[in-house]
């Protein structure tokens, strides 16, 4: 314990809203940094959060998350956040992740502050791009934010992703973890430590490669990821950063199993070994490259005036194979160059590429009174995917039987997506501790498909469709005392539509309009050594949801109506003492048709977790367990689902002091699912034969051991 002062300093260092936040400095006397809830809490809400906001530390995730885990297993803990990996952890992509009954691809995700995606439907690959390794902390925004939120999908809230700095000091650090599943993943670090010869220089590089069986059946896993990131100041005032990230995957994956496969062959089946079937896992597998890449620039220009541009790039190259019908409803058959294969296995040969360049321009100018803040946001995505009809067993040749009209290709297209967001935001004090926000932001969206065969139609198009909106903001935060602060959040949200509404025989009739939402926010947060805590209260009005229709094999478009989103959430940590503290949270959430009053799909009623942690004298523990609430798996109460839990348990040891001339070594036991839960979790889709409903499984019970040995 220390005698003096210590001083606890919660960095909330990046928002999602893109301001440098001002650093919360807690003092507390007498005791070691680690001895507080603000240090050991799960989730935590920043005093100055102008919305809903749950941060989750780098020394949580160091500690709780296994090495082969993705930022899906991160944010699961928190507050009306619902997300699994049925494959085990960072081992498949989780299947649902679900922030107040927002999907994903309604919310928005963010690196290092850069909006990323798929085009198609601003979805993401939790396991195509960065390792638990890289990261720094995590933090879970549930709005839409202020004028200064870019994003695809800000209209559910933002996931932001921040990369961990280097080291100061000259490290390598080779790291290794083992565990369930047959996992094995290798990984080494090298930080340059700070290189006062080369302009105050910081860099680290980590490479790391992972293979694993995964829990479901022949659902194995290669993946390899490198990580480079360093840091250059100029002066007192100007710092430039680089960040580059490689990643690659070979996976075998299903498309989930039916009750009766459940039943018959255990919760975790999912792929066969018989080259005969469409389940064979040969014919179920993925080739995923990715890469990331940005230079961001900050400077104080002196008079109040500072500026931070990040350029960047990223990519999502992808092969895909599946079988037609992996769950077995449609026999085998196929047709190859006019000769018909009665025992040909029928399968779908998938590409979907995207590249993406943007640039982000955040200017601020600083007043005694406030601060006015003006920015603009740039992206430019080329993506091209195609589906074809295949005969598995004969070199993956066309198969013109599977579609009635004999015609392969179920795809071809090419698309351009264009995003413009300029904002302007003022943020005035006119009283101490109070801050006032409006802003407002234009986003513009302009889509351009040229594809040669349109998927749902076969058809060729070539068209444009444009979708914008003027957003604008309001808050209100007043620090109550330097341990206690409030908020009030009024922002229209804004989501445009996906792809598929130009899936039809005539884009030109599409008079889709892009879904919007008012969203109404009031919170609060206290942090002391003793107690970390927050709660909030929120209703959205949700209007213009997009449904879809099929009438004689043609599937049309509409706006629907909406949704009302409301409900309450808090989080808290208590430091008991002697490095103990407790931990809990909880939400009770509605999201109902305003049409028909009945719970919209994936959205759980409620949501909770709590626990104990530990950390003291080089020791780490933490027992949390995360419940999810009763849902439904599709529209009008289809499919209902029932409540379900996972406890996790995490112990480790990190010594204080080693003999001479020993390195010392960072030792962590992380085990998920202590209980071996494997119910049904989530609806994963129906079949192609029959339309049976297919389901996910809770995997089961996983252990794994990581050490990494600092030199």
């Amino acid at each position: 314990m220390l005698t003096t002062t210590a001083v606890l300093a919660l960095l909330y260092t990046e928002a999602a809203d893109g301001q440098t936040a001002s650093t919360e400095t807690i003092t507390v006397t007498g005791v070691s940094p680690t001895d507080s809830a603000i240090y050991q809490a799960p989730t935590k809400a920043p005093l100055d959060a102008i919305q809903p906001t749950s941060v989750i530390s780098q020394q949580f995730i160091q500690n709780n998350v296994p090495l082969s885990a993705n930022y899906d297993s991160v944010i699961k803990i928190a507050p009306s956040v619902s997300t699994t990996s049925p494959n085990g952890p960072g081992l498949q992509e989780s299947t649902m992740m679900s922030i107040r009954g927002f999907q994903d691809g309604q919310y928005n995700v963010t690196f290092d502050g850069i909006p990323w995606g798929d085009s198609n439907d601003f979805t993401h690959h939790s396991t195509s791009y960065f390792a638990a390794h890289d990261l720094g902390d995590v933090s879970i925004d549930r709005g839409p934010g202020t004028a200064a939120t870019i994003g695809y999908a800000t209209f559910g809230g933002t996931v932001s992703i921040n990369s961990k700095d280097p080291l100061s000091e000259m490290t390598l650090t080779p790291y290794a973890s083992f565990g369930s599943f047959n996992t094995q993943l290798y990984g080494t670090e090298f930080d340059t430590g700070t290189l006062t010869k080369y302009g105050q220089t910081e860099a680290f590089i980590d490479a790391q490669g992972l293979n694993s069986d995964g829990y479901l059946t022949n659902s194995g896993q290669e993946r390899e990821n490198f990580f480079l990131k360093v840091k250059h100041r100029i002066g007192a005032n100007t710092e430039l950063t680089f960040v580059a990230m490689y990643n690659n995957i070979r996976q075998n994956v299903g498309l989930g199993a039916t009750s009766a496969q459940i039943a018959k062959f255990g919760p975790n089946f999912m792929l066969s070994s018989n080259p005969n079937s469409q389940n064979f896992y040969g014919y179920n597998n993925d080739q995923i490259h990715t890469d990331f890449e940005y230079l961001g620039l900050k400077t104080n220009f002196g008079d109040g005036w500072s500026l931070d541009n990040k350029i960047y790039s990223n990519a999502y190259y992808h092969r895909g194979l599946n079988g037609l019908d992996p769950n077995g409803e449609t026999p085998n058959g196929t047709v190859v160059n006019g000769v018909s294969l009665p025992n040909g296995v029928p399968g779908q040969l998938l590409q979907n590429d995207y590249r993406a360049f943007g640039d982000i321009t955040r200017l601020q100018k600083t007043f005694s009174f406030g601060d006015a803040q003006f920015g603009f946001w740039y992206n430019h995505q080329i993506s091209s995917r195609s589906l074809f009809e295949v005969d598995d067993t004969s070199h993956f040749d066309l198969n013109t039987l599977s579609n009635a009209n004999g015609n392969p290709v179920d795809s071809e297209i090419h698309q351009h997506l264009d995003t413009y967001q300029p904002y302007a935001q003022f943020n005035w004090n006119p009283l101490p501790g109070l801050t006032l926000s409006p802003g407002v932001k234009y986003s513009l969206f302009v889509r351009s498909i040229d594809a040669q065969t349109n998927l749902g139609t076969q058809l060729p198009l070539n068209t444009t469709k444009n979708y914008d909106a003027v957003l604008p903001s309001f808050l209100a935060h007043y620090s109550i005392t330097p341990n206690w602060a409030a908020y009030a959040q009024v922002a229209e949200g804004f989501l445009a539509p996906n792809e598929n509404v130009l899936q039809i025989p005539n884009p030109a009739f599409s008079n889709v309009k892009p879904q919007q939402s008012w969203n109404y926010q009031v919170g609060t947060s206290y942090q002391t050594s003793k107690l970390s805590a927050s709660i909030d209260a929120y209703y959205i009005d949700f209007s213009n949801l997009i449904g879809h229709q099929t009438i004689g094999g043609i599937t049309e478009f509409f706006n629907q109506g909406g949704v009302t989103y409301k409900g309450l959430e808090a989080e808290a940590t208590y430091y008991v003492g002697s490095g103990v503290s407790v931990y809990g949270n909880g939400s009770l959430n509605s999201a109902k048709d305003k049409a028909t009053g009945l719970t919209i799909a994936e959205a759980p009623a409620a949501t909770a977790a709590f626990g104990a942690i530990y950390d003291q004298n080089g020791w780490y523990g933490s027992v949390i367990n995360k419940w999810v609430g009763s849902r439904y798996g599709n529209v009008g109460k289809q499919a209902g689902l029932d409540p379900y839990s996972t406890l996790d348990l995490a112990v480790g040891y990190k010594p204080t002091s080693m003999p001479a001339g020993l390195p010392p070594a960072d030792i962590k036991i992380e085990v998920n699912n202590l209980l071996d839960n494997t119910k049904i979790y989530d609806l994963a889709g129906t079949t192609l034969g029959q339309g049976t409903n297919l389901w996910w499984t809770m995997p089961g019970r996983s252990v794994f051991v990581s050490i990494s040995v600092p030199l």
